[in-house]
């Protein structure tokens, strides 16, 4: 009996030892001192500590985030598996992850959201405070506990997807933090998720710490691009394509930053070369087009939204995008063929319904169009494009106190909408109340800076109330803008005329001339005679 207790005090004293005292695998590290994210990202692959990289890019995101607190939770967490382990008499093998397993999942109860949509669930110390996460940031903190435990864990991505990798040399398996740490087949993850067959890519590779903060970083612009911080988010897709350069979706993400600050050319390469790594990803074939019909190439815009459909059958949005594509050129008829088949995809979308009503607009169906947009104000009554296109209509039926009302709820519900703004104003002059018809040009202009149509509109309106001053500054922009303008020259000299500057009138009306603009003889005269006194 005596014998017994011994041997059972010394087992105990042996769990303290270990589960309690022993240094943890990774004390020591250099990534474990390092407290900023660039300074991380500087180290040797070997040297970074995930836990502590993690948690400088929430310290990056609130300031608020107590950085030392959470790794000594990460610590404590690691410490409670150790002493499982020694209860069980297990060493820190392949054999330790089903504990690991049952610790994070059963015990502490980390389970994956239902969708990534708030951006706060990628950052470790929101992972650790509500006890949930999806793929990368659960699987992060599974990396920082497995370091801590000196266990040989990795990780993977694959498009759409990240997970975790056991791999000690000779035993090898994947690791699903988002299924209770279950374990799926490589060839699981290529047929799901569409993973490039590429050696080059990173795709389905063990991943090294560094690699795995590439994609960390690229999933942290998509939260940045979530806040509104678009420079921020630069930034964090800047450093995902330098650490992870064969990362498509980094390239594809910064791509959308730089289409959406107006920067297409750059885009453009993104998608190239993110096409270079997976060339069957249908979101950036979809992106690219977008890219190229801003670039004004709607023909290899075509060519993109044509492929993206091949690849996958049920994109709406790529049938809604080559339908303007082929509204763009003309091609009317195929433009309404896929916004039909968008339709039988998403039958409850408004915009679907606004676009058809454009298009039936354009080829003079107008009746068609009006049922297209009130379908549309049915499924979206703050729809702004609806009643833009609405008022578009009753224009072309002759119903002007309702194209007034329409222009006046879509700005109601969208105060940018330029062209709305200009329309109006067109309205106002046709009915000759110049006066509102300027200040409706003017804030089309401020809108719509570079639009020279407009500068021309606003000077006629101005020229009508006999400002000439401002008419003159209005036609000289438009001028400016568009200088094949021929009947901007001619208001622009007729301004100057009536302000006695009969030089410039001259010089103006010789080049209206000279653009084609028929010039009566009496107003040539009448510059002349000016030019003489």
């Amino acid at each position: 009996m005596k014998q017994m207790v011994v041997v059972a005090v010394c087992l105990a004293l042996s769990q303290i030892a270990w589960g309690r005292y022993e240094a943890l695998a990774n004390e020591g590290k250099r990534g474990l001192a390092v407290r900023y994210v660039d300074h991380a990202l500087q180290l040797k692959s070997e040297e970074v500590d995930m836990g502590n990289a993690a948690l400088l890019v929430s310290e990056e995101w609130s300031h608020l985030v107590d950085r030392r607190r959470y790794l000594d939770r990460l610590d404590a967490m690691a410490r409670d598996i150790r002493t499982k382990l020694a209860s069980r008499r297990m060493g820190i093998d392949h054999r330790a992850i089903g504990v690991v397993n049952e610790y994070l999942f059963d015990d502490e109860k980390f389970k994956p959201v239902a969708s990534a949509s708030d951006p706060n669930d990628l950052f470790l110390d929101t992972v650790l405070d509500k006890k949930r996460g999806y793929c990368l940031s659960l699987s992060v903190l599974y990396l920082s506990i497995g370091e801590r435990l000196g266990l040989p864990l990795y990780g993977v991505v694959v498009p759409g997807h990240f997970f975790v990798r056991y791999d000690d040399g000779r035993t090898r398996f994947n690791i699903e933090t988002t299924n209770h740490g279950r374990s799926a087949p490589d060839d699981y993850y290529r047929k799901q998720y569409g993973v490039p067959d590429d050696e080059r890519t990173i795709y389905l590779k063990t991943l090294n710490p560094l690699q795995t903060l590439g994609c960390f970083f690229n999933n942290l612009g998509n939260s940045y691009v979530e806040i509104g911080d678009s420079e921020a988010a630069m930034m964090a897709f800047a450093r995902a394509v330098e650490v992870t350069p064969t990362l498509g979706e980094a390239r594809t993400n910064l791509g959308n930053l730089f289409l959406r600050s107006g920067r297409v050319g750059e885009a453009i390469e993104e998608y190239n070369a993110a096409l270079q790594i997976n060339p069957k990803d249908a979101k950036t074939r979809n992106n690219l087009g977008n890219a190229l019909g801003e670039a004004g190439r709607d023909n290899e815009a075509v060519t993109e939204y044509l492929y993206a459909l091949e690849l996958a059958p049920d994109y709406v949005d790529a049938y809604r995008n080559l339908a303007i594509a082929y509204t763009r050129q003309g091609k009317y008829p195929e433009a309404l063929s896929q916004l039909k088949r968008a339709a039988a995809g998403a039958p409850k979308d408004a915009e679907i319904q606004s676009q058809m009503g454009d298009v039936y607009t354009r080829i003079g169906d107008i009746q068609t169009a009006v049922s297209r947009f009130n379908a549309a104000l049915r499924l979206e009554p703050n729809l702004a494009e609806a009643y833009f296109g609405l008022a578009v209509c009753y224009n072309r039926l002759g119903r002007t106190a309702d194209e007034i009302a329409a222009y006046n709820k879509a700005l109601s519900l969208d105060p940018q909408m330029a062209a709305a703004w200009a329309n109006l104003g067109n309205v106002y002059f046709s009915r000759q109340r110049y006066e509102a018809a300027a200040e409706h040009y003017r804030r089309a202009a401020v809108l719509r800076p570079d639009d020279a149509s407009i500068h021309y509109n606003l000077g006629s309106a101005c020229l009508r109330q006999e400002d000439f001053d401002s008419a003159a500054k209005a036609y000289a922009r438009a001028v400016e803008l568009q200088p094949d303008m021929g009947d901007a020259y001619y208001g622009l000299a007729y301004a100057c005329y009536r302000l006695g500057q009969f030089e410039s009138a001259w010089a103006y009306l010789t080049k209206a001339r000279d653009l084609g603009v028929a010039v009566p003889p009496e107003q040539i005269d009448a510059i002349q005679r000016a030019l003489k006194k």
